[in-house]
């Protein structure tokens, strides 16, 4: 137990002289982070496990050589108002700065000369007109297709997303449904979902996809605006996260799995890690879906194992260091290829000679097993022919990383399956993204869920909160 950051001795009552709330929250992704934040700005004393070496969940840093590499590239919207929090309350902000103005370069491997850049991006206009000139213009598809998804998108703004049949219903069926070409989904629908919701549209659920585009192109004018991280992800995930922690006064303990949680006879909670048992008020489980089944006291929920239903998918990164730069603008997104995302890393990982380019490959069921020497082969010439700087320029190191159980799978059906916050045990809370937050499996969802299990934890203590997230109330 020595990896842990210990805080000092904590007072036994809060600033209204009330005893303090005993906390204890499993698992150190954004969701963990999060919850013990929360708890302990409200007063609670809080110890965070995490059984890994370090903090971040699935979306951290690692070493390779004199480089420091992320183990997936991981973007946000300006939108994600609760990551946005998070970062403010990490002291974080000015590290994944947002884009002014949303913009996004799309290449087109088989395009026609003078044809194969398009661009996504935004004016200073009210919604829907803010995207207008953008789709006039856009380059990757006819006329009739682009006059197509104007018609389409007013569609799916009319959708009313607490409609609980959007949820058995699959994106990719809607769209044909209105009339949207291959080439349109593709080009369009495809190139946001898939980075989004870890899916095609033919695999992903109505709801969730609905809740992406309308929250994401059509409430704001800048809701889309992009924003990623500047430094590694381990500097926001865990360095910043782990000050926080430290100066909330949360008791932080890395390498320490918990194998128990179970009531004890006075009605607390007792949690298990090898060599230490700690009773509290509240437990927040924020740990993945199989985990949080593993851990769960009989009866806290009423069907256990749906949380075994609910399917997983992959994410492929490939990472590839040139000798010379050959790569312009810091990202593009890329069509007729098997290339989907592609960023510029070479800042952020501290390489000093080259160019460092990290391919984000999503919804990656048919590669995230394929040998690197086969992945080098497919997209070494794919590359190529995206980038004319490429042809030529040396390989400097070639290497992959593979998320298998990335995200939950956004699959129609899947939102009965997620369970919220609460279970039908008092003190014992779920938080993950792939819980009940309405959003798919990205770092706003984690963010959400962390806050729900908290705030529902302070109720049932006697301490509500209204929480509204600071960018909101300025909204």
């Amino acid at each position: 137990m020595t990896d842990g950051a210990q805080s000092e001795a904590l007072p036994e009552a809060d600033r209204e002289g009330r005893p303090r709330s005993t906390a204890v929250v499993v698992g150190g992704g954004l969701a963990g982070i999060t919850a013990a934040l929360s708890l302990a700005d409200a007063g609670a004393q809080v110890t965070l496990l995490e059984g890994r070496p370090r903090l971040g969940g699935l979306a951290f840093s690692f070493q390779r050589g004199d480089l420091t590499v992320d183990n997936g590239q991981h973007v946000y919207l300006r939108c994600c108002t609760a990551y946005r929090w998070f970062l403010d309350r990490v002291d974080a902000t000015a590290l994944a700065p947002l884009q002014d103005r949303l913009d996004v370069p799309v290449l087109d491997a088989e395009g026609r000369p003078g044809r194969r850049l398009g661009r996504l991006r935004r004016d200073a206009l009210p919604v829907p007109l803010h995207l207008g000139r953008s789709l006039a213009t856009y380059t990757h598809l006819s006329l009739a297709e682009r006059a197509k998804v104007g018609r389409a998108a007013l569609a799916l703004k009319a959708l009313d997303l607490t409609d609980p049949a959007l949820d058995e219903q699959d994106f990719g069926g809607w769209l044909a449904a209105q009339g949207q070409s291959a080439r349109a989904v593709e080009a369009l629908w495809d190139l946001v979902g898939v980075a989004t919701l870890n899916a095609v549209a033919r695999d992903a659920s109505l709801a969730l996809a609905a809740m992406v585009f309308k929250t994401g192109l059509l409430s704001e004018p800048g809701a889309a605006d992009i924003g990623w991280a500047h430094v590694p992800l381990g500097e926001l995930h865990d360095r910043q996260a782990r000050k926080a922690l430290d100066s909330a006064g949360v008791r932080t303990v890395l390498r320490a799995r918990v194998t128990s949680v179970r009531r004890a006879e006075n009605g607390s909670w007792r949690v298990e890690v090898p060599g230490e048992t700690l009773d509290a008020d509240a437990v927040v489980l924020a740990v993945p879906q199989r985990e949080t089944h593993d851990l769960l006291p009989e009866g806290a929920l009423d069907e256990p194992g749906r949380l075994l239903e609910i399917g997983t998918a992959p994410i492929l990164n490939v990472h590839v260091v040139y000798d010379r730069r050959v790569l312009g603008r810091p990202f593009f997104a890329a069509l007729g290829s098997p290339v989907q995302w592609v960023f510029d890393r070479t800042e952020a990982s501290g390489l000093r000679d080259g160019q460092y380019l990290a391919l984000s490959q999503s919804a990656a069921q048919s590669e995230i097993d394929a040998p690197v020497a086969v992945l080098r082969e497919r997209y070494l010439p794919e590359l190529e022919r995206l980038l004319p700087g490429a042809r030529g320029a040396g390989v400097k190191d070639f290497f992959v990383t593979r998320e298998r159980t990335a995200t939950f799978a956004p699959t129609p059906g899947v939102g009965r399956l997620r369970p919220g916050a609460r279970t039908k045990a008092p003190g014992l809370y779920l938080a993950g993204a792939w819980t009940a937050t309405g959003w798919p499996a990205t770092m706003e969802s984690a963010v959400r869920s962390g806050i729900a299990a908290a705030d529902a934890a302070l109720a049932a203590a006697g301490r509500p909160r209204n929480h509204l997230f600071d960018h909101e109330e300025a909204a």
